[in-house]
């Protein structure tokens, strides 16, 4: 299963707020609304959601709602803000979208969404809703995009690769230990240079931020304060003196170099598991191989350590739903949102290890290994990305990528943090 659920989330070529300066509260007014039996159109996107959670969702729906029927229609993550910004201003929209959790604000602030009432937000989950994906959801007080599942990243290593190499238990050691695995062939870390997302964490641990509001509603960013260059240093010692992987590259495919045992530690969102442990000849032509025989059969996982010990303040990944305002049947949207906020349909998604919209259910993800523990410790100290609206024009234009790919190249980090800096807040602050 190839799970890049985080890779091209930030694409996209035309930029949200253009498109919300058009067309004022772009979520207008709602299609008038019809009534009996109906179509809903559901929009998941990429393959994080498995064939039996759809499966159920669709069963239960059409059970619950005789005479109607469900459709799934799965997105890509590469585009998703433009299409998004087109459909759901559009006649046409679907009724209910799942959106990146560092996406959400843009959505929520321009109106596409239908308001979660007070009440409605206490019979979906109401405190039990993991509270920073509820808030990366509320816009102005209240619920618009409520959580639909996190993915915690883990470090993954083979026993096979690591020999008698210990594991690392904080930050510092993380850095060394890859560094002195390193050899032509192997990578004591794999980082491709344009994964910002496992570079945040060296950020927070350091004491930098990425970028905070004042009082009078300015952003500043925080790459370049002295936490944040204290990190990004560590980052490119591992990028430039542990790392084989090309300094343009995208987090795609991370389980093929590890299955060709070229990757002694690999920071990976959790699911990636699957990919590791597929079968070395998929059944699906197109798919890509795994390793479910040879370096799978021993994956083990870790949190990563802190600066201090313990788990670091890592990534949380992961997906809001939201009832789009547009919905030309929001009663049989509410009806598909209940199902795939209820403890049913959430527990098939812990089953495969995404961590549920429901704090109470995360103990039904397997914790019961090493890789399970790992995810857990790291969801448990998880963050988010700022919550501006803005924030999606700051993926779409690729700096973080950007930024990063100079890192891994050996530029110097106090000049592209500088600019990058600049170029966020000019963006946050316009």
């Amino acid at each position: 299963m190839n799970r890049n659920r985080l890779v091209g989330a930030a694409a996209s070529a035309i930029t949200l707020t253009l498109a919300l300066s058009a067309c004022g509260n772009a979520g207008g007014a709602a299609t008038a609304e019809e009534t009996g039996p109906g179509e809903v159109r559901v929009w998941l996107v990429g393959t994080d959601t498995p064939p039996e959670a759809r499966d159920y969702l669709k069963k239960t729906f059409e059970e619950q709602n005789e005479g109607s029927t469900l459709v799934i229609e799965e997105q890509a993550w590469d585009g998703l803000v433009d299409k998004y910004t087109t459909a759901l201003a559009g006649s046409d929209a679907p009724d209910v979208v799942e959106i990146g959790n560092t996406q959400a604000a843009a959505f929520t602030s321009a109106g596409y969404f239908r308001e979660i009432t007070g009440d409605e937000f206490e019979t979906l989950g109401g405190s039990d809703l993991i509270p920073g994906f509820v808030e990366a959801g509320d816009w102005e007080g209240k619920h618009y995009a409520l959580p639909y599942y996190s993915g915690s990243r883990v470090v993954f290593y083979s026993k096979q690769i690591l020999g008698d190499t210990p594991v690392p238990t904080s930050l510092d050691e993380y850095v060394e230990t890859a560094v002195d695995l390193k050899t032509d062939d192997l990578s004591g870390v794999y980082w491709p240079g344009q994964d910002w997302y496992n570079a945040l964490p060296f950020i927070w641990e350091n004491g930098g931020y990425i970028a905070e509001q004042a009082e009078d509603g300015t952003w500043d960013a925080g790459f370049s304060s002295e936490g944040g260059l204290a990190g990004l240093e560590q980052v490119q010692t591992i990028m430039t003196k542990g790392n084989n992987a090309p300094s343009d590259a995208q987090e795609t495919d991370l389980q093929v170099p590890f299955c060709e045992g070229k990757v002694a530690f690999l920071s990976a969102p959790s699911w990636i598991q699957w990919s590791i442990n597929a079968p070395e000849e998929p059944e699906d032509p197109e798919g890509v191989p795994g390793c479910a025989s040879t370096y799978g059969k021993d994956l083990e996982g870790l949190a990563l350590p802190g600066k201090d010990g313990g788990a670091a303040q890592v990534f949380a990944g992961g997906s809001n739903i939201a009832i789009a305002q547009k919905s030309a049947r929001p009663d049989l949207a509410m009806s598909a949102y209940e199902i795939l906020l209820s403890d049913e349909y959430q527990s098939i998604l812990a089953g495969i290890g995404l961590f549920p919209a429901k704090t109470s259910l995360f103990e039904k993800v397997d914790q019961s290994n090493s890789i399970g523990k790992a995810a857990a410790e790291a969801a448990a100290n998880a963050k988010l990305t700022p919550a501006s609206p803005k924030w999606a024009d700051v993926e779409s234009k690729m700096l973080l990528q950007s930024a990063f790919t100079k890192i891994a190249s050996g530029e110097d980090v106090k000049t592209v943090a500088e600019q990058l800096d600049a170029d966020i807040e000019e963006i946050l602050n316009s």
